[in-house]
């Protein structure tokens, strides 16, 4: 069974933390990787770097901006973890734009992540119809759960399409906004993961976007199965450095 269906069985609440592959610097991708691992966190994304990430706001940007200057593309994230699964064993996603998938090739990059180990990707730019039809069946020969995105402007029929073209989980964006951490999640969040969890979808909603602490991943994650901190943690990287891991996941939960 793929190891993120594995882990969305578990019964508790899932922290799943993304990092930019090459950040801060080139060779931190295996440590912080590793480190989070012995930290107790349940998935990871590791973040491949892009030079117009659109979605992402300013401290993803600029983290991945950084990551590409360091040295960081496709081909040397799959040398860096080609070894991973000896030392970690927790699911690992990665997530991006198609377009650097669509330069590698398809087949070949999806391949590659079967070799290495990795259980999933995240590809928020690549519309559902168009991985169906083109796609579907190539994630699904190397074993690789395709998560989709939400967010609060989308329809319900999309939704329950988006949930039947799922087979791990739901990634549920807090708000329109681009990335960041906030301080707490208003009224209209609220309703809206109040609105998803009263659907009963198939496949569990892990929340991102808005997720920086105790008392938001908490809040995040009262009607779903976990939450994704992403820019608080890349701060802490810049703060911080690759040493302390620890201390941020402990301050989560």
């Amino acid at each position: 069974m793929n190891r993120i269906k594995q882990k969305l069985q578990e019964d508790k609440k899932l922290l799943s933390i993304y990092f930019t592959a090459g950040y801060p610097k080139l060779n931190d991708t295996v440590k912080i990787i590793q480190d989070l691992e012995k930290s107790g966190v349940d998935f990871i994304e590791i973040g491949l770097p892009f030079s117009d990430p659109l979605a992402d706001g300013p401290t993803i940007q600029e983290s991945s901006t950084a990551a590409l200057k360091n040295g960081m593309h496709t081909e040397l994230l799959f040398e860096q973890l080609k070894d991973i699964r000896k030392t970690v064993s927790i699911p690992l996603i990665l997530m991006g734009y198609f377009n650097p998938v669509l330069q590698y090739g398809v087949e070949e990059f999806c391949q590659k992540c079967q070799e290495i180990g990795i259980d999933g990707l995240i590809l928020p730019d690549l519309p559902l119809d168009v991985y169906q039809e083109e796609y579907e069946s190539i994630f699904k020969k190397h074993g690789l759960i395709n998560v989709f995105l939400i967010t609060p402007q989308t329809s319900d029929a999309r939704i329950k399409a988006i949930d039947d073209a799922s087979e791990g989980f739901i990634y549920m964006v807090s708000s329109a906004s681009t990335t960041g951490a906030k301080a707490g999640f208003g009224n209209e969040q609220a309703s809206y993961f109040e609105r998803i969890a009263q659907m009963k979808l198939k496949n569990p909603q892990i929340v991102g976007f808005g997720i920086s602490n105790a008392a938001t991943f908490a809040q995040a994650t009262e009607n779903a199965k976990g939450a994704i901190i992403g820019s608080a943690f890349i701060k802490y990287l810049t703060q911080k450095g690759v040493e302390k891991i620890e201390e941020f996941v402990k301050g989560i939960r």
